[in-house]
């Protein structure tokens, strides 16, 4: 391959641009992208012991496919995927499979191990330069290709899988799949921090090895989960220098740095500090994509939602959370309904069919469509991440927005936080009283002190405006006022490091609707339950 001059590239990438701004001002055509999608994989996936037993063939209209083929939760797969570990083939997708990327098991608590085949791999190629594009059509023009891009996610240092000898397997988190799976001209002209940074298990060491690897460099894109890139700012920050001078923010240090894509988590408890790291004109771009595959991703500003990648070889239905039962997912394939059958404003429960072998998977995200044409959504919480103890429906989003809300009035920075229901004193069922128990850590040294009556207090009149169920629930009594446990410095990471959770795309569960996580932060920091 000639080594062509990097302005060859940018002028690539600005042909590129076009093409994509000519595609999206197209009449849309993400149903007709979807029926494509759906007839590319069903022979794929008939050719397969699993789905042929589920009743796949190769040719098959969704009607069909629709009423025959059930829903699937992870754990109806696993023992295929278990199989596929030890080398069978023709399993869930014909051939064997080497790749398994190890979900951040936020929602369960346990990670999960998703095929990653070749298919998958030319996928996230594909929809990884795509989000690129859609940004660079966003500002309108090819800048961020002119530098390097900082991809921040976990060690590209894969695990060989024994079971699968005699032949080779290999498993790790998806970003460290990804980095290790780039196009040739994207790894010479593109990557950061390096093969031997990325590599590094431990993440304070690899923190240290990107400074000093990616500082000399001109970068002009970061991407990363916030949390993660919030604490690798303050670490470059500390050791980037202008002369002999310390910069207040990574612009100041890299003056071409325009775009930070995020995705893995909603950027809005950290997007204050971010600002304040990164730099001041920097641009947010975010990326909605799960180690399932891509599913959305911002086309313009954020508040109109993000547009979903109907053209990426994943087809996509969408289960209204009112007819969600996680305990008869095989009963409510008919209730399943395709990309044209979606209205704005219901929350769904997503539902993918991918070239990594997964079929009416249900991925354990809740979304909300906010256009159709485009068809465009919002990320709700996950479909076990919310907090319904009491009947109150509090979705992850809400209960996020209330939290950035007050403190973004109060002049507070987040950590991090945690929901769980509390139930009262003598609560024998669910239909009892209860409350809200929030842990929360700030970031020390703001002007106004915090405190934990202060918080509830406010976070209680923001999710009475935001939730009509929350709000009938106060307004009889079931729901009592929250509390609000302000934590030490450390706690969450504490509790990450613990579960072998700290760095990669690993996130901290927001809420849940047991005491799974908060008992364990109880213990950690030794508060009393009320």
């Amino acid at each position: 391959m000639p080594v062509w001059p990097k302005s060859f590239y940018t002028f690539g990438m600005s042909l590129k641009t076009a093409a994509t701004e000519w595609k999206l001002r197209k009449l849309c055509a993400a149903p007709a992208a979807q029926q494509r999608a759906l007839a590319e994989l069903t022979p794929q996936l008939a050719a397969t012991s699993f789905w042929k037993r589920a009743g796949i063939e190769a040719v098959m209209p969704y009607a069909t496919f629709r009423s025959r083929v059930p829903l699937h939760a992870y754990e109806h797969l696993e023992p295929s995927i278990e199989t596929m570990k030890r080398g069978a083939a023709d399993v869930l997708w014909p051939g064997r499979c080497t790749l398994f990327a190890l979900s951040s098991g936020t929602s369960s608590g346990k990670p999960k191990s998703v095929p990653v085949t070749e298919e998958m791999l030319a996928h996230f190629r594909r929809a990884g330069l795509d989000a690129l594009l859609y940004y660079t059509v966003r500002v309108k023009h090819a800048g961020a290709f002119r530098g390097r891009h900082l991809l921040y996610g976990s060690s590209t240092k894969l695990a060989p899988l024994t079971e699968a000898l005699p032949h080779q397997a290999f498993t790790g988190e998806l970003s460290g799949i990804g980095a290790l799976n780039l196009p040739a001209w994207a790894e010479k002209h593109l990557y950061e921090p390096g093969v031997d940074a990325a590599q590094i298990p431990d993440l304070d060491a690899r923190v240290n090895a990107i400074a000093a690897h990616s500082g000399p460099c001109d970068v002009t894109l970061i991407a990363g989960v916030p949390t993660w890139v919030t604490l690798l700012a303050h670490v470059l920050r500390e050791k980037c220098t202008v002369g002999k001078k310390s910069v207040s923010h990574l612009q100041g240090h890299w003056p071409n740095l325009e775009c930070f894509v995020h995705t893995g988590a909603p950027i809005t408890p950290y997007a204050h500090e971010l600002r304040i790291l990164l730099g001041p004109t920097l641009n947010f771009h975010e990326v909605y994509a799960a180690s399932e595959g891509f599913v959305a991703t911002q086309d313009a500003e954020a508040v109109r939602g993000l547009r979903l990648m109907a053209d990426m070889g994943l087809f996509f239905e969408f289960l209204p959370m009112s007819d969600f039962d996680e305990t008869r997912l095989e009963q409510l394939g008919p209730k399943a309904m395709p990309l044209e059958g979606v209205k704005t404003g219901v929350d769904y429960a997503i539902v993918i069919t991918t070239p990594g072998g997964l079929a009416r998977y249900v991925l354990g995200d809740v979304v909300r469509f906010t256009s159709l044409e485009p068809a465009r959504l919002i990320y709700v919480g996950g479909t076990r991440l919310r907090l319904n103890a009491f009947g109150e429906n509090v979705t992850e989003r809400e209960a996020t927005d209330a939290l950035v809300a007050v403190c973004r009035h109060r002049g507070w920075t987040i950590v991090n936080f945690h929901i769980a229901p509390l139930l009262a004193a003598g609560t024998i069922t669910r239909q009892q009283r209860g409350r809200h128990e929030w842990w929360i850590e700030l970031r020390p040294g703001t002007v106004a002190t915090p405190t934990g009556p202060q918080m509830a207090a406010d976070l209680d009149v923001e999710l009475r405006n935001a939730n009509e169920a929350y709000a009938t629930g106060r307004q009889t009594a079931i729901l009592e006022a929250p509390i609000v446990r302000l934590v030490m410095p450390g706690v969450f990471e504490h509790w990450l490091r613990f579960h072998q959770k700290w760095g990669g795309q690993h996130k901290m569960p927001r809420c849940r609707s047991d005491r799974l996580v908060a008992d364990e932060l109880a213990k950690v920091t030794n508060f009393a339950r009320d």
